[in-house]
């Protein structure tokens, strides 16, 4: 049932885009000024992930993480090597295909790339190959960025504003960042900030978090928090996951535990896309359609101020310095927040070389349109997605290393903290019992128990907190009885032990850490 509705619902989007945000958008002319019209594709394709970072951050060696095997294409060097664009997708036979055939595609989300020229499409291709994870998401590597000024002006094609067209349609914008060497060039600035208000989709990875020390690490981390606070622009804080991404082993291993449940957190982000895909299109398009009806209404402004014989030239050098007060007026006059207009420098120079007397005036039926899809179509697409989510099994990303992390010995937390022991025969606490038995007896049992009382003093020497005590003693008086006997007790001072460790505590007492004692007959090790 689960791709029947992304179905309907991608269906459904991209029926209400065509019939009514569509003619609101080349009423006032929008694909001039913002984004491209919408297309087929732009609707059906799988969720994608852009990877963006400085030359030898790793970029290529993490798909390449991600996917357990080399794609075609691929160059790995600390020499700026991927200076394309390159989509890693799936298809049945391994092969490149290259920018100039890839927009022509009407498969394939990219056709209108091609305004971008052929500067651009000449590095830009397409890297396909059959592999599990490509069945659910396609990943897009972008040219290392250079640190320094003499990047901008090699490039030959405007790279934030290929950034921006693809920011506005992917799933997830990865930042990467080396924690060997940390800066973040005024390109890489540059390149962050042609992501506004895409905020939501960028996670950010610290990578190669092996090659330095703990008190580094941290400094680091500190310094990527600070730079990128003053980049992007978001009340949220980005999450950030460290860690080493690649198959090498670990420089400096203090740190493998927070690794591997980094890695974890961001194998389960990349693994709910799938999932979250229809309600991402779904927000990007609202986005957009608030974007048209914005615009809508400055084109139609425009036009209304102009003279209809004389000083035409005049009105329009006025009207263009005036924007700024101009957008103050329309948020009054509409009530729309300053955060759905379009930078206004930006706009000015897109003004500077059209004819205002050209653009149409406000017609209010086709922005009656777009209100009507914001405020009832919407919500029932929404509503759709909601009630499926509900009742489908949950769509993932399969393959490479996704799989390697669920099950078996080296899944997560595996053999480690209170799953220790879990598939031995011996009760993994009676190794450690002896030293356990001689503070057992020194805490004056009656009749092979110690109390409540005595077991709190011995238990507070933890240091750890009382909620953490209570259900350490919850756990380990196995029968109840107020009382800990010595098999209690070891297991009191165990659970203590995995604790401190760092370990979670488990919510009820696995089977294989019951004392022996207390076991049921009929219970043998699950």
């Amino acid at each position: 049932g689960g791709t029947d509705v992304v179905q309907t619902v991608t269906g459904g989007l991209r029926d209400l885009y065509l019939r009514k945000l569509l003619p609101l958008e080349e009423h006032y002319r929008f694909h001039e000024f913002h984004s491209p019209a919408l297309e087929e594709a732009d609707f059906e394709n799988k969720p994608m992930v852009l990877l963006v970072g400085q030359y030898s951050t790793g970029k290529t060696t993490f798909i390449r993480y991600l996917l357990e095997q080399d794609f075609p294409g691929m160059r790995i060097g600390p020499e700026p090597t991927t200076d394309s664009f390159i989509a890693v997708m799936y298809g049945e036979t391994e092969g490149n295909v290259p920018g100039n055939a890839l927009v022509v595609d009407p498969k394939k989300p990219f056709r209108k790339l091609s305004r971008f020229g052929n500067a651009f499409l000449n590095r830009f291709m397409c890297s396909q190959l059959p592999n599990e994870v490509l069945k659910s998401i396609s990943i897009i590597d972008s040219p290392g960025i250079l640190s320094g000024e003499k990047q901008r002006i090699s490039r030959g094609y405007d790279f934030c504003q290929v950034l921006q067209w693809f920011a506005e349609r992917v799933d997830r914008i990865i930042l990467l960042f080396d924690a060997h060497k940390l800066d973040i060039s005024d390109e890489f600035s540059e390149a962050i900030k042609s992501f506004r208000g895409q905020d939501d989709k960028i996670r950010v990875v610290l990578n190669k978090a092996d090659q330095v020390d703990t008190q580094q690490l941290m400094r680091v981390y500190g310094a990527l928090m600070w730079s990128l606070g003053k980049v992007i622009d978001t009340p949220e804080v980005l999450r950030v996951y460290i860690g080493s991404f690649w198959a090498h082993p670990l420089r400096n291993t203090d740190n493998r535990r927070l690794f591997e449940a980094e890695a974890q957190d961001l194998f389960r982000d990349i693994q709910g896309l799938p999932q979250k895909a229809a309600v991402r299109k779904l927000n990007d398009l609202i986005k957009r359609a608030r974007l048209a009806k914005v615009h809508a209404y400055i084109i139609s402004y425009l036009k209304k101020e102009m003279p209809s014989v004389f000083g035409k030239e005049n009105k329009k050098k006025e009207l263009i310095n005036k924007l700024p007060e101009i957008y103050l007026q329309l948020q009054r006059e509409y009530h729309i927040s300053a955060g759905d207009f379009p930078e206004v420098k930006k706009m000015q120079e897109q003004l500077e070389n059209c004819d205002f007397t050209k653009f149409h005036s406000l017609k209010p039926k086709l922005i009656e349109a777009v209100d009507n899809m914001l405020a009832n179509k919407i919500a029932s697409l929404m509503n759709l997605i909601r009630q499926e989510e509900s009742n489908m099994p949950t769509e993932m990303v399969h393959g490479g290393a996704f799989d390697g992390t669920m099950a078996g010995p080296f899944g997560h937390g595996y053999g480690e903290g209170a799953k220790e022991g879990a598939d031995e025969e011996e009760w993994v606490v009676a190794k450690d019992k002896p030293a356990y038995d001689e503070i057992f007896y020194t805490l004056s049992p009656i009749n092979g128990k110690i109390s409540g009382i005595s077991a709190k003093k011995e238990m507070v020497t933890s240091k750890l907190p009382n909620s953490v005590l209570g259900k350490i003693w919850k756990l380990a008086d196995c029968d109840g009885d107020g009382m800990l006997d010595d098999e209690e007790f070891a297991l009191a001072k165990h659970l203590i032990k995995i604790k401190l460790d760092g370990y979670e505590l488990p919510g009820t007492l696995p089977s294989h850490l019951v004392p022996p004692s207390h076991r049921k007959p009929f219970q043998t090790a699950e």
